[in-house]
């Protein structure tokens, strides 16, 4: 109860927090060991690869920072999936022996299977870790699904939660944009995700602050630029506009056209 309307503000969170609607509920359990265990897709291994660390129960990446040593990985044949051989092995990696370590194995495939059906990106446990009464238990997930896969997991994308986004984000997921808000006072409208990371660069360079990541892609339509100009323009922290396109991916004629249609209806006052 003391949790519902209020605030939580973590590194996770949007700045000033968000507000509590919900609360899980979960069966509370002792943990007696910690490991860490993940499932990504790799493009420098070209699929799936099975992650996992001994070491659980904190940030893997000072793990693997630190210990590179206890950082195992294991590439994974999507047309074949994870063996029976490849689950044994990382269980054994991870400190599982005996039944616990069938356990653990039965566990990964179980993951795996899970990170196929649901179009995962990455499906992360930890801890991953078992019980002083001998089970191995996934305590805590974080699951990322593809985008590109929303029409066919649409009950998934369905529980998306927007109450906890930046509301500018929201709005330009709508029109197909590629949106990150930030704190700072110059807006950016590009084309490419290079180019728009190298622009918000210059603008640091030269003593300025970005106000958002903007890449409208190489497809935009005038529409698309119009709702991207409007959106920039209703930002109050905003106190001007860069527009750099490469014409090479987009005919300029497009965007222009659209910022012209956004100008005459939003009456641009920078």
């Amino acid at each position: 109860k003391s949790m519902l309307g209020n605030k939580l503000s973590t590194k996770q969170t949007v700045k000033g927090g968000v507000k509590v609607s919900k609360v899980m509920v979960a069966e509370a359990l002792d943990i007696i060991r910690e490991t860490y265990f993940a499932i990504v897709m790799d493009r420098g291994f070209g699929g799936p690869v099975l992650v996992g660390s001994p070491e659980g129960g904190m940030d893997i990446e000072e793990v693997a920072e630190k210990s590179p040593d206890k950082i195992f990985k294991e590439a994974v044949d999507i047309n074949i999936g994870v063996t029976d051989e490849q689950a044994a092995t990382m269980a054994r990696n991870l400190g599982f022996d005996g039944q616990k370590g069938k356990q653990a194995a039965e566990e990964i495939k179980k993951l795996y299977k899970l990170f196929i059906n649901v179009d995962a990106t990455q499906v992360e446990i930890n801890p991953f870790g078992e019980t002083p009464d001998g089970r191995v238990v996934c305590f805590d997930a974080k699951i990322n699904f593809d985008d590109n896969a929303a029409f066919r997991q649409q009950e998934i994308f369905a529980m998306d939660d927007m109450a906890e986004s930046d509301v500018r984000e929201v709005e330009a997921a709508k029109h197909n944009l590629n949106y990150i808000g930030m704190d700072g006072n110059i807006a950016c409208l590009v084309n490419g995700a290079g180019l728009a990371m190298a622009t918000m660069d210059i603008i640091k360079l030269h003593g300025g602050s970005p106000a958002n990541f903007l890449d409208v892609g190489g497809t935009v339509t005038e529409k698309q630029v119009y709702h991207a100009f409007k959106l920039l323009t209703s930002d109050t922290q905003v106190k001007a506009i860069l527009v750099n396109i490469f014409g090479g991916i987009v005919n300029c004629a497009t965007i222009a056209n659209g910022i012209v249609s956004a100008c005459k209806e939003v009456q641009l006052s920078l």
